[in-house]
C-alpha cells in the first residue's frame, strides 16, 4: 500500500492506482470504528465533480455501513456544504461527522477525502495512524447493498447564506465568477439569483476533466481568462474559485488581492464596527499584514494548512484566519471553517462601503515591500524535512558572507528574519517539494536573501 496517500490535511491519491476499491472500503471501515468509539453512529458524505467521485462514494459507504454506521448522502456539493452540515440540523438529521470526496485543485486523476469527526478536522497524526492501521489490517471489499438516506444540505446552506447576506440584495456592481469547472456554481448561483446580484459566469458547468484551466486560483496563469473577461467587458469585480470551492480569489480591474491583503481588509472592516480583531495568519503571509493588523487588533502567526488554522482559530477564539492561497476562515459571524462561497459574499460586502478604486487604493497605500511569488524546489518525501532540519542547524552558525539574521521562526519550516526582510523555506505537507517565499523592502534585498538561502539548500541537497 502506498502510504503517501495519507497526508497531513487529508487523504489524497490517484484513482485506481493508490486509491483503490479495497483501500477506500478499508478507510470507510476504520473511520466507522472511530465514529463508534466516539459514541456516535452516523456520518454525512458529499462529493465533487471528479469523474470517479461516485465510485469512491459507493466503496466508502460500504466500508462505513459494514461497521453499522448510518450514511447520509448530500450529493454533488461544494466542500463547505459538508462542513455546514456538521454544524447544523439538516432535514431533522444532526451529526458532527462528514467526509467530502474531493481532489480539490489536484489534476483530474486525483481524488481523496477531507474528513471531519466530532466537528473537528481529522488530520495530522490521526491520518497517519489510520494509514498504519490499514496497512496492518487484512481488509478486502465487501458489497453491503446498504441503503443510504439522501438529505438536502445544499438548500439549507443556501437559505442560511441568503438570509445572512440580505444586505447584498440589488448589489450595485455587476460581477464575474470563474468556477474553473469545479462545484462552486452549484452553491453560489442560486444565492446570487435570489439576491438580485448581476453576474456573468465562466466555466460554471462542473466537469472533473477541467477542460478550460486548472482549478487553482492561487496561480496567476489560472486567472488569465477572468482578467481578460473583466477587461473586455469592464466588469469591476471578479471572483475565482478552486475545484471544491473552499478557496477564493478576489480581483478588481487593476489588482488581484492576495490572501494576506484580504485579511487586512476584513480586519479593518471588523475594526470599523468597533471590534478589536484577533487574526491568525500563516508563515507565508507578509510582515505588512501582521504589522497592519496589530495597529487595530492582534495578529498571530501559525502553521500553513487549513486543518491547522481551523484548530488554532477555535483554540484562540479568533475572529478570522487566512492563508495566502485563499483559504479564509470567518469566526465572527460564521462557523470558523474555510468557505469560498461565504468568503466571496463577505468580499462583496466590502464594496458596499468602498468603491473598487477605493479598495485598490487602500492596499496601494500600505507600506511598500517587494515579495516573490511562492516557488517550489523539488525534493522527496524522505528528504524534504531532513533538508529543513539541516538548514536550521547551519543557520545557527551561518557562513561569514551570509546576511545578518535577526530572528529564526520555526513555527512551520524556517522563516529567517533579516534586517530588511525575510525568507521562508518550508516542507510541503502535501507534495514532495520545499516551498519558498521572500519579502523585503526592495527587489535587490529580496533577491539577495533568496540567493543566499537557496545556495545553502543546494549544498544540503548535494550532501543528502
Amino acid at each position: 500500500m502506498d502510504m503517501s496517500i495519507f497526508r497531513e490535511y487529508d487523504i489524497r491519491g490517484i484513482f485506481n492506482r493508490n486509491l483503490t476499491k479495497d483501500i477506500t472500503f478499508g478507510i470507510g471501515a476504520l473511520i466507522g470504528e472511530r465514529i463508534q468509539a466516539n459514541g456516535e453512529d452516523s456520518i454525512i458524505i458529499g462529493y465533487d465533480a471528479r469523474v470517479h467521485s461516485l465510485n469512491l462514494y459507493e466503496w466508502l459507504q460500504d466500508g462505513l455501513t459494514s461497521k453499522g454506521i448510518k450514511v447520509y448522502c448530500i450529493g454533488l456539493i461544494p466542500t463547505p456544504v459538508a462542513y455546514f452540515a456538521t454544524c447544523n440540523v439538516i432535514d431533522g438529521i444532526s451529526t458532527t461527522n462528514s467526509i467530502m470526496i474531493t481532489g480539490s485543485h489536484n489534476p483530474p486523476q486525483y481524488n481523496g477525502f477531507k474528513i471531519t469527526l466530532k466537528a473537528k478536522p481529522f488530520y495530522g497524526q490521526d491520518i497517519k495512524e489510520l494509514g498504519n492501521q490499514l496497512c496492518a489490517t487484512a481488509i478486502s471489499y465487501i458489497s453491503n447493498f446498504s441503503k443510504t438516506q439522501k438529505i438536502d444540505a445544499l438548500s439549507s446552506y443556501q437559505e442560511y447564506l441568503i438570509k445572512h447576506f440580505e444586505k447584498l440584495r440589488n448589489f450595485p456592481y455587476k460581477i464575474v465568477l470563474d468556477y474553473g469547472n469545479g462545484v462552486g456554481s452549484i452553491g453560489m448561483d442560486r444565492i446570487l439569483d435570489v439576491l438580485h446580484i448581476q453576474y456573468d459566469s465562466l466555466f460554471a458547468t462542473p466537469d472533473g476533466n477541467f477542460p478550460n484551466h486548472h482549478p487553482d486560483p492561487s496561480e496567476e496563469k489560472n486567472l488569465l481568462a477572468i482578467k481578460d473577461y473583466m477587461t473586455k467587458h469592464q466588469i469591476p469585480i471578479g471572483l475565482a474559485f478552486d475545484g471544491d470551492a473552499d478557496r477564493i480569489a478576489l480581483l478588481s480591474l487593476h489588482h488581484s488581492y492576495k490572501g494576506d491583503e484580504l485579511a487586512i481588509l476584513f480586519a479593518q472592516e471588523m475594526a470599523n464596527k468597533g471590534m478589536k480583531p484577533l487574526v491568525i495568519g500563516e508563515v507565508k503571509c507578509s510582515q505588512i499584514m501582521y504589522d497592519e493588523i496589530n495597529k487595530i487588533g492582534k495578529s498571530v502567526m501559525y502553521k500553513t494548512g487549513h486543518s491547522n488554522l481551523k484548530i488554532k482559530l477555535k483554540e484562540l477564539n479568533a475572529h478570522l484566519a487566512a492563508e495566502m492561497s485563499g483559504h479564509l476562515f470567518f469566526n465572527d459571524r460564521y462557523f470558523g471553517y474555510d468557505d469560498a462561497i461565504y468568503g466571496a459574499l463577505r468580499a462583496l460586502e466590502l464594496f458596499l462601503t468602498h468603491t473598487p478604486k477605493e479598495l485598490e487604493n487602500n492596499i496601494k497605500n500600505l507600506p511598500h515591500s517587494y515579495s516573490t511569488p511562492e516557488e517550489k524546489i523539488s525534493a522527496t518525501e524522505e528528504t524534504k524535512f531532513l533538508i529543513i532540519d539541516e538548514l536550521y542547524k547551519i543557520l545557527q552558525n551561518p557562513p561569514s558572507d551570509f546576511p545578518k539574521i535577526l530572528d529564526i521562526i520555526t513555527i512551520d519550516g524556517v522563516r529567517v528574519v533579516f534586517e530588511n526582510g525575510w525568507g521562508l523555506v518550508r516542507a510541503s505537507n502535501t507534495t514532495p517539494v520545499l516551498v519558498t517565499r521572500f519579502e523585503a523592502k526592495n527587489k535587490v534585498n529580496a533577491d539577495f536573501y533568496k540567493q543566499k538561502l537557496l545556495a545553502l539548500i543546494e549544498e544540503i541537497k548535494n550532501k543528502i
